[in-house]
């Protein structure tokens, strides 16, 4: 009975002497609350990481002025092609008519509506669509 006791007061007195510790969170990164100090290895980490290449500039530093002239002039002619059909089609006064119109592949409706002037444009090589709506 002495050594369950002394069993049972050893045990007691043990739990009475342990100590706990707190958990704390602390951030690690800067824009968390962390410490600024980290900023530059979070930064090397995540571009060590990176595996996309920027590629935006690669086509446009390496055309010669000869080349972009030549796009220059060739935008200006569509232009200009493309201003004499509308004329030709609609009027000098570029005055929007109701009705299906067709310039080579695109196919044009125009029609009025509750939202006011609508236009439907179908390329019938691509079946693509595009929707232009004037108010009015």
């Amino acid at each position: 009975m002495k050594s369950i006791t002394l069993t049972l007061f050893l045990v007691f007195s043990v739990c009475s002497f342990s100590f706990g510790q707190d958990l704390v969170y602390r951030a690690k990164n800067p824009a968390f609350g962390g410490d600024t100090f980290n900023y530059q290895w979070l930064l090397s980490s995540a571009e060590a990481q990176n595996k996309f290449t920027d590629d935006s500039n690669s086509g446009r530093d390496e055309r010669s002025d000869l080349e972009r002239f030549t796009e220059n002039l060739n935008n200006q002619l569509l232009s200009q092609i493309s201003r004499t059909l509308f004329i030709q089609q609609f009027g000098q006064n570029g005055e929007l008519t109701e009705g299906t119109f067709s310039f080579g592949t695109l196919f044009i409706e125009i029609f009025p509506s509750g939202e006011g002037l609508v236009i439907n444009i179908l390329d019938t090589s691509t079946g693509d669509q595009s929707q232009v709506i004037i108010p009015n």
